[in-house]
């Protein structure tokens, strides 16, 4: 009998210690999940912020400026930044196909110029429904939940613009302005904020032609104002290209009337420094893709961010022109 004692304590003991090593054993499972959870949790909180960046196109030194602006201020903040665009700004399918790749991969932010507006806002409600903020740079687009809108403001640097020329000028001298397409919201700006500049310098402005951004077009245009003012002297442009166009016209009659343009890209400035061009309203490219990006990742974080952001815009005329064109090789690496 107590034989059979000593063997049912003994089960009895050998069934305790395994009871209890099992609840050690299980103990340690739940420790290790906690654990994987908390490194998993800790994992996801270290991710870089992913921001996708959509311009009108990619073939363009502008766009390439934007493009390195972007990338810098990805390394700033610690984002990944990918920029992509078409090969052309007329191409707005594809420029609406990359935008909904961005959000299909799931970017934390993206940042777009849109090449038509109302071609983009059904993306940009998809990127409203997986929670994506959208940040607008270049040109504004009518999406009220937009982050913020990051671009030139064209009416006070087309001022800027006019302000310049009545400086050259007395009072009296007749004056033109080439602008583009009517209706287009950055040219009407630009016009608007040349004469408003003019005239605070007590120069009115005589004309006004449309040359559709078209270089060709300036050239023409600018001609038959030379034919019909032959005693004008002065002309605003609003962008470099019909810029261009229209000092080619001026050149042909051996003028000296004074060109200014808009923009600020190589060609108007080697233009500048060479006695072509009178000076140029030059924009901020870089700023705007640098802004675009740095928006987009505060956004990300939760952080406040004004509804709109100026990213500048400067008068280069020739004292500053080698300046200006040594930071654009800078920022595009050259």
């Amino acid at each position: 009998m107590k034989r059979i004692r000593a063997i049912f304590a003994t089960s009895i003991l050998g069934l305790g210690v395994l009871l209890s090593g099992c609840g050690s054993t299980s103990s340690e499972a739940g420790a290790n999940q906690s654990t994987s959870n908390s490194n998993d949790s800790k994992s996801a909180s270290n991710e870089k912020i992913k921001v996708g960046v959509v311009l009108k196109a990619a073939n363009s030194e502008y766009w390439k400026l934007v493009q390195s602006g972007a990338q810098d201020a990805g390394k700033k903040y610690g984002a990944v930044v990918n920029v992509l665009g078409p090969a052309a700004e007329t191409d707005v399918e594809k420029q609406v196909s990359m935008i909904e790749d961005q959000i299909i991969t799931k970017v934390n932010a993206i940042a777009v110029a849109p090449s038509q507006p109302t071609a983009v806002l059904t993306s940009f409600e998809k990127a409203k429904q997986s929670n994506i903020p959208v940040v607008l740079i270049d040109s504004d687009a009518d999406f009220p939940d937009k982050v913020t809108y990051v671009g030139t403001g064209n009416l006070a640097a087309g001022k800027q613009g006019g302000e310049f020329l009545a400086s050259k000028l007395h009072k009296g001298d007749k004056v033109a302005i080439i602008r583009g397409a009517l209706g287009d919201k950055t040219h009407d700006d630009r016009t608007k904020g040349a004469e408003e500049g003019l005239k605070a310098g007590g120069i009115n402005v005589d004309i006004v032609q449309s040359a559709d951004s078209d270089r060709a077009k300036a050239l023409s245009a600018m001609e038959n104002i030379l034919q019909s003012n032959p005693d004008i002297k002065a002309v605003f442009v609003t962008n470099e290209e019909m810029a261009l166009g229209a000092l080619r016209a001026v050149q042909s009659k051996n003028s000296k009337i004074m060109v200014v343009g808009f923009d600020g890209t190589s060609e108007g400035l080697n233009s500048i420094k060479s006695g072509g061009l009178t000076a140029e309203v030059a924009q901020d490219p870089y700023m705007i893709g640098f802004l675009g990006v740095e928006s987009a990742v505060k956004a990300v974080k939760g952080e406040t961010v004004e509804k709109r952001i100026d990213s500048g815009a400067k008068i280069i005329s020739k004292e500053n022109a080698e300046e200006a064109i040594t930071q654009i090789n800078q920022h595009l690496g050259k």
